[in-house]
């Protein structure tokens, strides 16, 4: 039997050698010796037992290529163990870089002012912090309502901004001067003293390097006061991105 394929390509190539015509003959008398070949085939490691019996050839590759499976399978499953826990900590980091907040005054923080209609927070005899008690967001919990104080929880830059709105009566002076506070340090101010009009807002817009645990509020200078529609003084601020380091 260890004889049988050399004999049958040896044959072969015989055939080839003589004519033509005769090339198609001799290719299908080997083929349908290779078919009705019943014995177990000699052919080294190729020769085995396998759930491929039924077909007539050499079957025992099953073997490897059910290792292989076997083995793709494994780095599959590591794969997706992988993949998975990326993206678990894709969505911790991108749900720790949530921070944004939005905040107003809240009108009745206003107190009536002895001998006029007007309605108005301040003015003291110290620098105070303004109140943005009613928050309508706060990711990331930043922002402290009722400090008026806004806390980084991760370092970055961030955007904030405030606009001041004050409402005076006729030939009444408005009078404020609200500035923007990092740590204790000014950063940057809106201010009116006049007596032009009796309406007045103004909105400054600022961009900040924050580490975390810095703090920013803002806050309404001594002597001054703001009357009025304290709805529209509006304070928000949102993590535009974080460091990287």
């Amino acid at each position: 039997m260890i004889f049988v394929f050399p004999l049958l390509f040896l044959l072969e190539a015989l055939f080839l050698c003589g004519h033509v015509g005769a090339q198609s003959n001799s290719i299908q008398i080997l083929q349908d010796a290779a078919l009705k070949w019943t014995e177990p085939l000699t052919c080294d490691k190729w020769d085995c037992n396998c759930t491929f019996t039924r077909q007539r050839g050499c079957c025992c590759a099953a073997n490897d290529m059910y290792q292989l499976e076997e083995e793709t399978f494994t780095r599959l499953k590591a794969l997706w163990n992988d993949v998975s826990k990326l993206g678990s900590r894709v969505l911790q980091h991108s749900e720790s870089i949530k921070v944004a907040f939005k905040a107003t005054m809240n009108p009745n923080v206003a107190v009536l002012i002895p001998g006029t209609n007007e309605r108005c927070f301040g003015p003291f005899n110290t620098n105070v912090p303004l109140p943005y008690a009613s928050v309508t967001l706060n990711h990331g919990q930043g922002y402290n309502p009722s400090l008026g104080v806004f806390t980084a929880p991760i370092a970055g830059v961030y955007l904030f901004s405030y606009t001041v709105y004050s409402l005076v009566e006729k030939d009444t002076r408005i009078y404020h001067k609200c500035q923007l506070m990092k740590n204790g340090n000014v950063t940057v101010s809106i201010w009116e003293n006049n007596r032009e009009d009796g309406e007045d807002s103004a909105t400054q817009v600022v961009l900040l390097q924050m580490q975390r645990g810095d703090q920013v509020y803002v806050e309404l200078m001594s002597g001054r006061k703001l009357c009025n529609g304290l709805h529209n003084n509006i304070f928000t601020g949102h993590i535009v991105y974080p460091d990287t380091d």
